[in-house]
């Protein structure tokens, strides 16, 4: 079996050519890639390399992220996050492949304290989370087979992510105002890569699981919560914070404008996805601490 994964050296792509590759060969393309093409600016040069490849299974961990610099690059945001995965799912549908893609919270408006279900309307408030929502429909528009797995607060080991930066804050400052009215779940990418390869092995039996999942750690907690988790964990392990007790002060959203808004409930219900490929999720506490001990060992 070959599988065809763009975006390899992103958080989630990093650790999916861990968890493919029991599964089969894996293809892993990036935008440099030399001898197929992996830049998703270049849709022809996407669809000849499906076509050159052939894979059983094509996977997109590809994604314009840079949240509030697509509020004004609107145009490349709209090519890697819609056009491009629209074209992946046409080239899909016409060699039989599976699509796996990843999806986002932001295509939701964050209204509201329940947790969003696959069948809730959307309303995305940025520029990113609409040009991800046009993707999702697109592929689900498209009649290939597909996964489609929407995720939220997606951090790593690997690379910047908001835990890093509240330990480093913590040691250069003496106090830290932190947001604490946006809600979700940090779900690691490693977690991702692992429920992925479990999925698409069930998919290749059972064809009928095709849809769109929420996929998230389980538990809720804020940005503020969030980042008191991690300075209490770095305290305790030794670390020299400089943000005393008392110190980290939590904020409203409103506090701290940015260019895109982003939603205040990006609580995914995953029951769909726990019950159809028969998984738990862990607590994002399990993750999280994971992800510590591992970044703190390498100091």
């Amino acid at each position: 079996m070959k599988i065809l994964l763009f975006g390899r050296n992103g958080q989630v792509g990093w650790e999916l050519q861990r968890s493919l590759a029991p599964l089969g060969e894996v293809v892993a393309l990036d935008s440099g890639s030399g001898e197929f093409c992996g830049n998703f600016s270049n849709l022809e040069g996407i669809a000849q390399t499906v076509r050159r490849v052939a894979p059983t299974i094509i996977v997109n961990a590809a994604a314009y992220t840079a949240v509030d610099k697509a509020e004004n690059d609107i145009e490349l945001a709209r090519t890697v996050n819609a056009l491009a995965p629209a074209l992946l799912a046409q080239e899909a549908k016409q060699c039989g492949a599976w699509l796996i893609h990843y999806s986002t919270d932001y295509v939701f408006d964050g209204s509201g304290t329940d947790s969003w279900q696959e069948t809730d309307a959307t309303g995305p408030l940025s520029v990113y989370g609409k040009t991800k929502l046009e993707g999702d429909v697109a592929i689900i528009e498209s009649g290939c087979k597909y996964l489609i797995f929407r995720t939220s607060w997606v951090y790593a080991a690997r690379g910047g992510n908001f835990a890093k930066t509240m330990l480093r804050l913590a040691q250069e400052r003496d106090q830290l105002n932190v947001i604490n009215d946006q809600f979700g779940a940090p779900t690691g990418a490693e977690l991702l890569a692992d429920v992925t390869a479990h999925c698409i092995q069930q998919a290749l039996r059972q064809p009928e699981v095709c849809g769109l999942y929420h996929a998230a750690a389980d538990g809720v907690t804020s940005w503020y919560d969030y980042a008191a988790f991690v300075i209490e964990f770095a305290r305790q392990t030794g670390i020299d914070i400089k943000v005393g007790q008392g110190a980290l002060k939590p904020i409203p959203a409103s506090a701290y404008p940015l260019p895109a808004p982003r939603p205040g409930n990006s609580r995914l219900d995953t029951h769909k996805l726990q019950t159809t490929f028969n998984l738990t999720l862990p607590k994002w506490q399990s993750g999280v601490l994971r992800m510590l001990t591992e970044i703190i060992e390498r100091k």
